[in-house]
């Protein structure tokens, strides 16, 4: 599983399908992961050990459901745009990068009311 597309549809299947085991097997062990807040900079994960905790508790927080609008993927990156509902509700993109078919980085933008 080397392909880019491939490890996007499984991350993605993380959150959907409410299965964060998904996701061990995907994430670099020098990944850097942006979040979308607090504002302006938003959180900074780093390495396997702190994405795979911070997305594992997103894709079981049983308050936020996530919706895919779309996925863009060419070579190594890809954009997916999402939309999250929940105690709060906004619209946002991840800027990701695959190497080796793992998340070395995935940068998160939103826009909220």
């Amino acid at each position: 599983m080397n392909d880019t597309a491939t490890v996007i549809d499984q991350f993605q299947a993380a959150f959907l399908e409410r299965a964060p085991e998904k996701l061990d097997e995907i994430i670099a062990t020098d990944c850097v992961m942006e979040g979308v807040g607090p504002a302006p900079d938003g959180n900074v994960w780093r390495g396997y050990d702190e994405c795979l905790a911070g997305w594992k508790e997103m894709a079981s927080e049983p308050m936020m459901q996530f919706e895919h609008e779309g996925v863009d993927v060419w070579d190594d990156r890809a954009i997916i745009r999402w939309r999250l509902t929940g105690d709060q509700e906004f619209r946002g993109v991840t800027l990701m990068r695959v190497r080796d078919g793992r998340i070395v980085e995935a940068l998160g933008y939103g826009k909220r009311p």
